[in-house]
């Protein structure tokens, strides 16, 4: 409509002014061809104009088109989730372990004996943030072992609940669980100076973690039933996880418990089981009970490397129980080299140990070593060769004495032999 309007005005300019005065050809011509100049001009923005529109609208398309995409997407996703079947959202792992193990305490004819231990898990993820473990094991109510010896003519061997817990990690860094659970404090190279393996606390527990600091905190129930006499126990550990080097790794930290059992009977086994631990009788009750509190304090450190293409780690791990009179120390020290994941691969570990009577609370700490509680000390070797992946051979022999406090130390060897397997 511009270019229109603008010619029509060009055309009466040029009517009047030839009507008006005479003028050359020459200014005529040069007249007509500024004309036809405009005319390109005003054509060129036309079709800018068009084509920036056009864009515009093609781009809204796009966008449109774009976000309807995401939505369809979403909703699909959205879908997918809801249609999950609950197989898809579990989860089976497990292990079964045979052992042949050998016993020559000094004093007692020597012991052989047959053993399994088997061990299931089904995990269900109940949302992002939400986990919830169900496990059973092999054995009776022993807290630190799920082992049954072979024997009684092949009669039936009992199962048990091992696991029952959430694990919630709304947070950033953070688990929060509770119920019973794995062990998850520190035990440097896995060894059991204060905490056998096998334990499963119960209670509450929190780990974090941001790849540099670590903090772990439990709050147990040795006994969670008034009627009983309820007795709790808290753990708390903190330290650091450090890269050294292109291969070293080193984690070290301390940590402070209190199980505040001074004056109480055992929470396990008969009345008599101290697992090494003092107990005097209450003159009252005629009942034999823990002398002594235990309120630790520990130190840990763990530093491992490659030497030679193989795997190598130091480690150690000291306490002391604040509030025992004497024999209130414990201790060990080790190295491991090599590490038997897959087939073909091997690995070696020797580590020396001291745990004196009092040093910790004895029900919990390793069942193998010096026969389980404290009052121990000497050396264990130990080998282990992966025919796969999942399935490993491992010897284990414990040269120790026992009954230090006494004064007159009793030898005790162990050999153990184990096939072990697991599955996920």
């Amino acid at each position: 409509m511009k270019k229109l309007t603008l010619l029509f005005g060009l055309s009466v300019l040029l009517c009047s002014t030839a009507a008006s005065a005479q003028v050359s050809e020459e200014e005529l011509q040069a007249l007509r061809n500024q004309i036809e100049m405009l005319t390109q001009r005003l054509d060129q923005l036309e079709r800018q104009n068009r084509e920036t529109q056009q864009a515009s609208v093609q781009a809204a398309e796009t966008a449109v088109a774009r976000a309807d995409a995401v939505e369809k997407q979403v909703a699909s996703v959205e879908d997918q989730v809801d249609a999950m079947s609950w197989a898809e959202r579990v989860r089976w792992t497990g292990d079964f372990r045979y052992r042949f193990e050998n016993i020559d305490q000094q004093g007692r004819d020597p012991r052989n004996r047959s053993r399994i231990r088997a061990r299931t898990l089904l995990e269900a993820d109940l949302s992002p943030t939400v986990q919830v473990g169900f496990g059973l094991a092999s054995g009776g109510d022993d807290p630190v072992s799920s082992n049954v010896t072979i024997g009684g003519g092949g009669s039936s061997k009992d199962i048990k609940i091992d696991l029952a817990y959430f694990d919630w990690t709304g947070l950033a860094n953070t688990h929060v669980t509770g119920g019973k659970f794995k062990n998850f404090l520190v035990r440097p190279a896995k060894k059991g100076l204060r905490w056998d393996g096998d334990w499963r606390p119960e209670g509450l527990g929190l780990v974090w973690s941001n790849g540099t600091f670590f903090i772990n905190g439990l709050g147990t129930w040795l006994e969670g039933d008034s009627r009983n006499g309820t007795e709790f126990a808290w753990v708390a550990q903190a330290g650091m996880d450090l890269k050294i080097g292109e291969t070293g790794k080193l984690k070290f930290g301390g940590g402070y418990s209190q199980f505040d059992i001074s004056g109480a009977t055992p929470v396990y086994g008969d009345p008599e089981d101290f697992y090494g631990n003092s107990f005097v009788r209450n003159p009252l009750t005629g009942d034999l009970v823990f002398l002594y509190d235990y309120r630790n304090i520990e130190a840990f450190a763990e530093y491992s490397f490659k030497l030679a293409g193989q795997s190598v780690s130091l480690f150690g791990n000291y306490t002391v129980n604040t509030e025992a009179d004497d024999n209130d120390t414990g201790y060990l020290f080790g190295a491991k080299y090599g590490s038997a994941k897959q087939r073909g691969d091997w690995d070696v570990t020797y580590f020396y140990e001291n745990l004196e009577k009092d040093a910790t609370v004895g029900l919990i700490a390793d069942s193998d070593f010096g026969g389980g509680g404290t009052d121990a000390k000497g050396h264990v070797i130990a080998g282990t060769y992966a025919f796969d992946k999942n399935w490993n051979f491992k010897a284990t022999y414990f040269i120790n004495q026992i009954n230090l406090a006494s004064g007159n130390e009793d030898d005790y060897d162990r050999l153990q032999l184990d096939l072990n397997f697991k599955f996920d």
